[in-house]
């Protein structure tokens, strides 16, 4: 495909998927919701784009309880896509899922202590951050990791470093209930980040798409898989829907990043262009698709304005 922007193409494209939360058994969550379907068809979807994602980072709570069972599915689910998409798989703890089975089924290695991992992808820094507090769902990091992760960004990644944590460091201002449940001592993190060449914050845990800035970093967070929130919910403290499920995909280029959402599920195409369209693109010169695909009046644009109505 030819370069018809102003832009390159991205020198790094990563998949950014959270929240799938599997039970074991493949039985639905709260009895409704068909999570090994969902992810099935985010991975279909994924796999049928024309991204070719150097990584898939799942941002936390893979399983739901943290179930053995469930971390078996989810790797015989993803681990097959990823292999065909020639994928890194890089993983992070969520508050739902559980170090020992997590560490074991995932890594080979059974553990109880935080799981801080670091990636290298093609000279992007990939650092997968454990904010989780055994027994708890809000997110703590100790110091003891604060200090690893000042060391590991001690020295600058060719292209830059993504931390992936589960907590997303931002505010919550349409759902106020997960307050109590947010990364606590936020402070010391952005002390070790700033400064850094830390670029990129992949998050979950909130059911919902959001961006934000934390110590000068753009924070990205991946909605679920599973089930989102309704943020319109005015009525409730939390209302989990089975809707908007989607995953994220992050392109890398050498001096900004960009975020796009990609919904999960059966869309209703209203309008578009055929694929074969573009070999008569490739055939234009930039002067001639100026005229045929900007230009207002053109048979192109008068012909799409009728069929649209």
């Amino acid at each position: 495909m030819i370069q018809l922007g102003q832009y390159p193409a991205a020198s790094h494209v990563i998949a950014h998927i959270s929240d799938t939360h599997l039970l074991s058994g493949g039985r639905p969550l709260y009895g409704k919701v068909n999570t090994i379907e969902n992810l099935a068809r985010a991975l279909e979807q994924l796999e049928g784009s024309i991204a070719e994602p150097q990584a898939i980072v799942f941002t936390g709570d893979l399983a739901d309880l943290g179930e053995p069972d469930a971390y078996e599915r989810l790797k015989a689910l993803v681990e097959p896509a990823a292999a065909r998409m020639n994928a890194q798989l890089i993983w992070v703890m969520g508050n739902h899922d559980e170090r020992p089975a997590y560490s074991r089924l995932l890594f080979g290695e059974e553990s109880i202590t935080p799981q801080d991992r670091v990636y290298n992808i093609d000279g992007l820094r990939i650092i997968s951050l454990d904010t989780t507090v055994p027994g708890y769902h809000h997110g703590e990091l100790e110091d003891a990791q604060l200090a690893w992760l000042t060391d590991v960004l001690a020295a600058p990644a060719p292209h830059g470093t993504l931390i992936a944590v589960h907590h997303p460091p931002i505010p919550m201002p349409l759902l106020e209930a997960m307050g109590m449940l947010e990364l606590f001592d936020q402070p010391k993190l952005a002390a070790v980040i700033r400064g850094t060449d830390v670029r990129g914050i992949l998050a979950g845990h909130l059911h919902y798409s959001t961006h934000s800035i934390f110590a000068g970093v753009p924070v990205s967070v991946a909605s679920a898989t599973c089930y989102t929130l309704d943020l319109s919910a005015h009525d409730r403290v939390l209302s989990g829907v089975d809707a908007g499920q989607a995953f994220n995909l992050v392109h890398v280029y050498e001096d900004q990043i960009v975020h796009s959402i990609i919904p999960v599920g059966d869309l209703t195409e209203v309008t578009g262009q055929p694929a074969a369209g573009w070999a008569q693109i490739e055939a234009m010169t930039p002067a001639e698709r100026t005229e045929v695909f900007s230009r207002k009046d053109s048979p192109f644009n008068t012909v799409e304005a009728a069929s649209n109505g």
